[in-house]
């Protein structure tokens, strides 16, 4: 065995559990052509669930270093149907947190069908069972920030893999999660070394529009650092925005990749609370939760805005980013996640689009006004 292979596999334990579910292989679509269908509306969420049992200091209003998503949800009006894939150990489909948020393909309501398994020896052909946690405890956080979001449960970790078998279930999940045309991409993991098959379904997935948000991973590197690359993170793609982590006192964990350059913006990442297997909670460190924070924030944008691109909604959520000293040189914006200014600003943004699209459409002579692993990352 060469030392590649012993460090993917050493890796698979140490970024950002993951795993991915397999029902059938279809490339059936995921159906939500136009724009995504309305569920339901009402001004806001419930305010008590920022303080439940399953969610963590991020999301709490009373906490100054959370990310401001009370905010976010008084701003928050539609309520639409938002698919985001989970690419990581798997889920726990009957915990009590999740139960009601597993996407069912096709409709079809069955016990195995709840996404896929994609991992050494299953290959797409069993069902995305989470024997690990971190798989939950990603889809807990996405879930705390958008209630309403549905959860694609792709599985491709298994512990007993090589990190080559890892990496290959990472690419088979992520090209079924591209083949279905999900709204958002989580991946909370990733690894060193470059893969050309899995940059060339990340590429097809910018050039359908789908974002993907990715872990900078926890090897305490500068990323900038062509040496230190951590993938999918670093191949720069307009569609994959990176995240790092800090903790309550907005200090970059000690174990976080960074990079002024490479890494876009800092989320919640120390210590958070969230669903584990087995309908249990726990606490789980890492850049991989804090993707699942940005990952959450992408999915209430969307939901809301569903007419921003995928760069726009990148965009927002850096350009309104807060800013901290200790953050400086350490990512791309210098900040933090905000969700309340993210929503804002895609409102802006948004109202900014559709007076564009009006005018171009309304008689120039009366132009009508617009309104305005291998692969963990823990």
């Amino acid at each position: 065995m060469n030392k590649l292979t012993i460090k993917k596999i050493i890796l698979a334990h140490v970024i950002a559990t993951m795993s991915f579910s397999a029902m059938s292989q279809s490339t059936t679509p995921i159906s939500r052509v136009g724009t995504p269908r309305i569920t339901e509306e009402r001004p806001y969420f419930d305010p008590k669930d920022l303080t439940s049992t399953y969610v963590s200091w991020g999301v709490n209003p009373s906490n100054p270093a959370s990310i401001n998503l009370l905010e976010a949800w008084k701003k928050f009006k539609k309520r639409r149907e938002i698919v985001v894939a989970v690419v990581d150990t798997g889920i726990d489909r009957e915990h009590p947190f999740l139960e009601n948020n597993i996407f069912v393909e096709n409709g079809k309501v069955d016990p195995s069908n709840f996404g896929v398994d994609f991992s050494k020896d299953k290959k797409g052909k069993g069902t995305p069972t989470d024997n690990h946690g971190h798989g939950t405890h990603v889809s807990g956080i996405i879930k705390s920030i958008y209630p309403d979001v549905k959860i694609l449960a792709l599985k491709y970790y298994n512990p007993s893999a090589s990190g080559v078998d890892n990496l290959n279930s990472t690419v088979e999940a992520l090209r079924y999660a591209v083949d279905h045309n999900v709204d958002v991409i989580n991946y909370s993991g990733g690894g060193p070394e470059a893969a050309s098959e899995e940059l060339r379904v990340l590429k097809e997935a910018e050039r359908k529009g789908i974002l993907v948000v990715a872990a900078a991973g926890n090897e305490e590197s500068n990323i900038d650092d062509k040496k230190k690359a951590y993938f999918p993170a670093s191949y720069g793609l307009k569609n994959i925005i990176t995240v790092t982590a800090y903790d309550e006192d907005l200090k970059i964990l000690n174990s976080s990749n960074y990079g002024h350059t490479s890494v876009d913006i800092f989320a919640p990442g120390y210590r958070i609370k969230s669903s584990l297997q087995n309908g249990r909670t726990g606490y789980l460190t890492g850049t991989s939760q804090a993707t699942a924070f940005v990952t959450g924030v992408a999915a209430l944008i969307k939901a809301e805005f569903p007419q921003l691109s995928t760069e726009k909604i990148k965009e927002i959520i850096k350009a309104s980013a807060r800013k901290e000293i200790t953050m400086e040189g350490k990512c791309v914006t210098g900040g933090r996640l905000d969700a309340g200014s993210a929503l804002a600003l895609a409102a802006q943004m948004s109202g900014e689009t559709t007076v564009q699209r009006q005018l171009a459409n309304s008689n120039k002579e009366e132009p009508k006004e617009g309104k305005i692993i291998y692969r963990i990352a823990n």
